[in-house]
């Protein structure tokens, strides 16, 4: 790595050994880095807010149901029913759980995320949905159009790109924006410096 300004950025062993299989001869790696567990684990705060009352509600309604709360579900038929009908609040409460846990569950994916600057591209290595690594490569054609954010204390994303996607529901379409770069790094603007340096040079 060159510079004073990334000789303090190490990976842990197993995604430093992912960086250096995925470089390609004579490519030469200028930068590592992480996205701060911290900044990403914040995006999950709304959903966690949300999932307060989801959560309580469902709760109250599984129990309500069962008769836990006014009483009522003793023998018989409906002793039998009294059982079955509160799971139908099953599923409410496991996503609630979900909405609950979600600041984690981006910490831990920020754990396992790394970048790494090339002199031919930037890297990304990240879970997949369900299992395995996304690794996705932008060279000089993509790069050139990089939005920068930076927040006050230096920290900030460079955006690479942005994907778009709408699903269709029975009345409405939805659609969410996801954001590719290397994101919530330190130094922002010395790396994009560093690639505008070395990939975009004027």
């Amino acid at each position: 790595m060159d510079g004073p300004l990334f000789d303090d950025n190490h990976l842990p062993l197993e995604l430093d050994a992912r960086v250096r299989s995925e470089l390609r001869d004579g490519e030469r790696l200028l930068w590592v880095g992480q996205p701060r567990p911290g900044r990403i684990a914040r995006q999950g705060i709304p959903l966690l807010l949300f999932g307060i009352p989801w959560t309580g509600f469902a709760v109250f309604w599984m129990a309500a149901a069962s008769g836990l709360l006014f009483g009522g579900g003793k023998g018989g038929p409906g002793g039998v029913f009294s059982l079955c009908f509160p799971l139908f609040g099953l599923p409410f409460v496991l996503l609630g759980f979900a909405m609950l846990s979600s600041p984690f569950w981006l910490w831990r994916k920020a754990k396992r995320t790394c970048y790494a600057l090339t002199d031919h591209r930037a890297i990304i290595w990240q879970p997949g949905s369900w299992s395995g690594v996304e690794i996705r490569s932008y060279g000089p054609d993509v790069l050139g159009k990089t939005l920068r954010i930076e927040y006050g204390d230096g920290s900030g994303d460079l955006v690479f790109e942005e994907v778009t996607t709408v699903r269709e529901g029975r009345r409405s379409q939805r659609s969410s924006t996801t954001k590719y770069g290397f994101l919530a790094i330190p130094n922002v603007r010395g790396i994009e410096e560093l690639m505008r340096k070395v990939l975009l040079p004027e």
